[in-house]
């Protein structure tokens, strides 16, 4: 077989050139930010978690809220650099891997982690004047708590982007590939742990926030459990007389109608009273006329075994943000 003539083109060649640069340029970029990640665990380390804890500013409980398994997570960057820096990606990423817990317990601990922090800052001076104290140090570079604390959330996204790029571009033959397509895999999977994490802390968020608006004995525990989808107000049409706007609250498995309290209402001014709750996985849903995109606005019909409703908006990109919602809560209720 004859080789190649000098200055020929291998595409092969080529192509293995264009993975090693960019699995180099990935490897750099790994490790020049996890020295930055790890300066900045290493300052909330020193500069609040320890010397709060040598100080008593806070109870023992309200210090574990507001940072959870922060020492823990610096821990873990500590003994990954030295692998980075030595070149030994796939061995440190591996070994990474047996502390990604420590980030799904982080991201459990969010809200409860947010909420002491507003809190004390509120309640507590000797820890507002520390906190202020400390953001004012040059180290931080102006650099406030609030914007350190969500860091390792952050950084988990960077390492799966991270670590997919390494796997992705290093040749099956290297004794390194099998290491970090493991840790690729189970970093995107504790990833994906914290997405679904973060979605029912927010869910939890619109539900409270629901609940509060609802008022009356009805509404007590109405929504708790659902998966909250949209709000907003719509036009009801009766079979005669002039359209009403009611309140919706839309679910994964239900549609919830509410009417405003009378504004001089002395205990429950601002909020509103349910007046029914339909479920979606009996619904059929039909936009009436809205199809065009005109500024006329557009009418949907939605159809229960006992009831009908037709609803209306002016707004015609509003009336197809609630079609498609609608038609998504419906399809996940037949599924």
């Amino acid at each position: 077989m004859e080789s190649p003539a000098p200055g020929a083109r291998c595409p092969v060649l080529e192509q293995r050139a264009r993975w090693e640069r960019k699995r180099s340029c990935t490897a750099r970029e790994l490790l020049e930010t996890e020295r930055r990640y790890q300066e900045q665990l290493g300052l909330v380390a020193t500069y609040f978690v320890a010397i709060l804890r040598a100080k008593g500013t806070l109870r023992p409980p309200e210090r574990q809220a507001l940072f959870g398994p922060w020492e823990l997570i610096y821990g873990a960057s500590q003994e990954l650099l030295p692998y980075l820096e030595g070149g030994r990606w796939g061995q440190g990423l591996e070994g990474f891997c047996n502390h990604l817990e420590l980030y799904t317990q982080f991201a459990a601990n969010v809200e409860r982690s947010r909420t002491v922090l507003q809190e004390q800052l509120k309640k507590n001076k000797h820890f507002r004047r520390f906190v202020r104290l400390q953001e004012g140090r040059p180290e931080f570079g102006g650099l406030q708590l609030q914007d350190l604390l969500p860091l390792p959330l952050q950084r988990l996204q960077q390492y799966e982007n991270l670590a997919v790029a390494l796997a992705e571009n290093t040749s099956p033959n290297n004794p390194e590939h099998k290491q970090l397509t493991r840790a690729a895999q189970l970093i995107s999977e504790t990833a994906q742990r914290v997405h679904t994490i973060a979605q029912k802390q927010k869910n939890e968020q619109h539900l409270q926030r629901v609940q509060a608006l609802l008022s009356g004995r009805q509404a007590k525990g109405l929504i708790s459990g659902r998966w909250f989808l949209r709000q907003g107000w719509l036009l009801v049409v009766p079979p005669r007389g002039e359209p009403r706007p009611r309140m919706f609250f839309l679910f994964s498995d239900a549609l919830l109608m509410a009417k405003p309290r009378p504004p001089l209402h002395l205990l429950q001014s601002g909020t509103f009273a349910c007046r029914a709750l339909y479920p979606m996985a009996e619904c059929q849903l039909h936009r009436v006329f809205g199809h065009s995109g005109g500024p006329c606005g557009g009418l949907l019909s939605l159809s229960f075994p006992h009831e009908k409703l037709l609803l209306m908006s002016t707004d015609q990109e509003e009336l197809s943000h609630w079609y498609h919602s609608l038609a998504l809560a419906i399809s996940s209720q037949k599924n």
